[in-house]
């Protein structure tokens, strides 16, 4: 394909400061660092730091959250694609913008260019949730469907950049980028300094390069922990072997982390600065967005909790610990889905079905059951049909929801006690179906 003049350099990403020995040049690291700080101090807020009184409580230790998911598009993206955005030569930046994303960083992208007074087209994957379409058109950005995954899309962005001879800012893997995300660590510190260790979730490393390069720079004794999906783990696969391995099919329902490749720039700072990398299972981030709702009232997307769900399996050492909530973006039905699939699991929602007699007044019977017990209703439904219900009989499914954890199993046991039928279904009496 033959490029428009000068694409070449258009899709060019800036390198990590690095010395001879291919180590990250702190001093160079943390000037620009701030050096973004300043740059793009007019366009994204300095978000608050709380300290959590639940979750200090449940892990036994002093826990504070860094709440990116109220920054301006509701991510730390924004922060990495301004400081790129405002580096872009004045000419070029008129040219127009390209950028690849599953949301959070098409949003930055489009508020960035707004701002800047340029426009931008969005390539996210086909199955995007709507709510991150929405809000990236929002911003007056145009917005492209292409491929199953970031990068299917990621790929035909940049094909457009350089037929249309337009910047590509790529999500993570751009020193510029990294260096925005690291005022994150600037802020923490600054917030919080008796920390003596941060979790950040990671998808392509832009965030936790950025916030580990600061860090280390100004604290090196603060542990930097990153945390993946286990479905969805290049950095953690490639921080373990030394070199940079790539997932083939990643899956993770915390989609703003879901890639399959580490970042070229970005891989060199993880290998030195993050002192660990950890997974966490796709059980614990749904649990995680569950109970950082209940206990700490902070809406989060699944992809910006993989810390918590971490600091909630235990699986991290120190005493001071920062975790960051990096997105809040979540779509409302997925939301509604995982706060009920999150009651089932701490055994709050009961599924029972009853075999009734199809007459007047034999669902009164359940109902004085669950009336006494007081539990409540959430839904019924009602089977007569089908070869599994004999004549004369219904199946009624109640899914109830119990006041106290695993009480289910007494109002069963109840209901036994004054002569109803319980009939017994493959997973009924878990509650509605997890997540996949």
């Amino acid at each position: 394909m033959e490029l428009q003049p000068d694409a070449s350099a258009l899709l060019g990403r800036t390198p990590p400061p690095l010395d001879a020995d291919g180590r990250p040049d702190l001093v160079a690291g943390l000037a620009a660092v701030r050096a973004a700080a300043a740059r793009i101090a007019g366009t994204v807020r300095e978000t608050p730091t709380v300290y959590s009184y639940t979750f200090s409580e449940v892990a036994e230790r002093d826990v504070w959250l860094k709440l990116e998911n109220l920054q301006r598009t509701g991510s730390f993206k924004l922060r990495g694609a301004a400081n790129k955005v405002l580096l872009l030569p004045p000419d070029v930046r008129a040219r127009g913008l390209v950028a690849a994303s599953a949301g959070n960083h098409a949003q930055g992208v489009a508020l960035a260019a707004r701002e800047a007074g340029t426009r931008a087209t969005i390539v996210m994957p086909e199955r995007t949730a709507l709510i991150k379409i929405r809000r990236t058109e929002h911003y007056g950005a145009e917005v492209v469907l292409h491929g199953e995954n970031y990068d299917r899309a990621q790929a035909f962005a940049r094909e457009l950049a350089e037929r249309e001879g337009r910047a590509l800012i790529h999500p993570f893997d751009d020193f510029d980028v990294v260096a925005g995300q690291g005022t994150v660590g600037l802020e923490l510190l600054a917030q919080v300094p008796e920390l003596d260790t941060l979790l950040v979730s990671v998808g392509g490393g832009g965030l936790v390069a950025g916030i580990a390069l600061a860090v280390k720079a100004l604290r090196p004794e603060v542990r930097v922990v990153g945390v993946q999906a286990r479905g969805a783990a290049p950095m953690v696969e490639s921080f373990r072997a030394g070199r940079r391995v790539s997932v083939d099919d990643p899956r993770t329902i915390a989609e703003g982390i879901r890639v399959g490749t580490t970042g070229e720039h970005t891989f060199p700072l993880v290998r030195a600065l993050v002192d660990d990398m950890l997974t966490v299972e796709e059980e614990e981030i749904e649990e995680a967005v569950v109970q950082t709702l209940q206990m700490s009232k902070v809406v989060a997307e699944a992809a910006g909790v993989a810390s918590i769900a971490a600091l909630l399996g235990n699986r991290v050492e120190g005493r001071r610990v920062g975790a960051v909530v990096c997105g809040g973006n979540i779509d409302l039905r997925l939301l509604g889905r995982m706060i009920e699939s999150g009651l089932a699991h701490q055994g709050f929602y009961h599924m029972l079905v009853v075999r009734l007699q199809d007459a007047p007044g034999e669902l009164n019977r359940v109902v004085d059951v669950l009336g006494e017990a007081r539990c409540n209703i959430v839904d019924i439904t009602h089977h007569r049909a089908g070869w599994k219900v004999p004549v004369g009989f219904v199946d009624v499914e109640i899914l109830v929801e119990t006041r106290t954890s695993g009480q289910g199993a007494e109002v069963a046991a109840r209901l036994r006690e004054v002569g109803l039928q319980l009939v017994e279904r493959p997973g009924a009496s878990a509650g509605p179906a997890r997540s996949p």
